[in-house]
């Protein structure tokens, strides 16, 4: 049944049945109660694409069906549309998750540090590997990004952490340049490369529902578990294994001092520890400092 977000159905909305090719399978329309059915279908997998004139789209999270196996899928909810645009009901999954991609894009704390990461949309159309490295190098080259390692090169100076950077402005440059770099090739690796590769989604799911336990059981469990391209949730081989290979090819540029293998494990499960507190950051305070994030984007329905 296709609802909008004040809970009322809505009939005539057209629904689209899409295969695991992404090409549209069937359409058909809602009845005046606001259902429809899609019958006769051959064992595979499926998404569900919803839309109605003056509203938002929605699309299903994958369903597996088995011979003889019906499925009855809920919380189909239609956003009011944001814009007059005309909705193409026959886009595929990638046209989707690029018009999700650029929303996330707009995401910024205080409206200006990059929460691009972030999916507040828990039914997510699943990104492919050419978005994946987009949204990495938008995230690299965001000047909030410079700035931030500006000033962990500054508090790593004035503690002399690495002292064998030296002092002044090229001990500064020195410092300035192993941040960015850690910075850049940790997301590379870790958020674009191995997901591509693992078919992994680099974005922390926004869970919004459930005790205060349970969403910080998810969030930090986030930091080493993730959702797979299938929509299924798997151990997160891309950021564990981004980690430690970033932490490993840290060694070619810190000083000579301080490189080894303790290198690699410190920044390693630094980086881990790091990933869930932020994950416990955002299920709890980072969307309610987060601007131009859609109303009807609330997390797990």
């Amino acid at each position: 049944m296709v609802l909008d977000t004040t809970g009322a159905v809505v009939p005539g909305a057209r629904v689209t049945l899409i295969g695991a090719s992404g090409t549209s399978d069937r359409v058909t329309l809602t009845g005046s109660s606001g259902g429809f059915t899609f019958s006769g279908l051959a064992p595979a997998a499926f998404r569900i694409s919803a839309t109605s004139s003056g509203m938002g789209t929605y699309v299903s999270p994958r369903i597996q069906l088995s011979a003889g196996e019906s499925h009855e899928l809920t919380g189909i909810i239609l956003p009011i549309a944001s814009t007059s645009a005309d909705v193409r009901v026959n886009a595929t999954m990638k046209e989707i998750a690029t018009e999700q991609m650029k929303a996330e894009e707009k995401q910024r704390v205080f409206g200006a540090i990059p929460n691009f990461y972030a999916s507040y949309n828990w039914n997510a159309a699943p990104l492919s590997s050419g978005q994946k490295f987009a949204l990495a190098f938008r995230y690299t080259i965001d000047p909030v990004t410079f700035a931030v390692d500006g000033i962990v090169a500054g508090i790593e100076q004035a503690s002399n952490e690495f002292p064998g950077y030296g002092q002044g402005a090229q001990g500064y440059a020195k410092r300035f340049g192993a941040a960015y770099a850690d910075d850049a090739i940790g997301t590379m690796i870790g958020s674009a490369i191995l997901p591509s590769l693992l078919h992994q989604d680099p974005r922390y799911f926004y869970m919004g529902s459930g005790t205060i336990r349970s969403r910080a059981v998810y969030a930090i469990s986030s930091a080493v578990m993730c959702r797979g391209d299938n929509g299924h949730r798997q151990l997160n081989y891309s950021a564990i294994l981004g980690n430690f290979a970033s932490g490993a090819i840290s060694n070619a540029y810190y000083p000579a001092s301080d490189r080894g293998v303790s290198l690699t494990i410190r920044g390693g499960f630094i980086n881990l520890a790091a990933q869930a507190a932020s994950n416990l950051f955002q299920e709890f305070l980072v969307k309610k400092l987060t601007p131009k994030i859609p109303k009807y984007e609330q997390g797990k329905p």
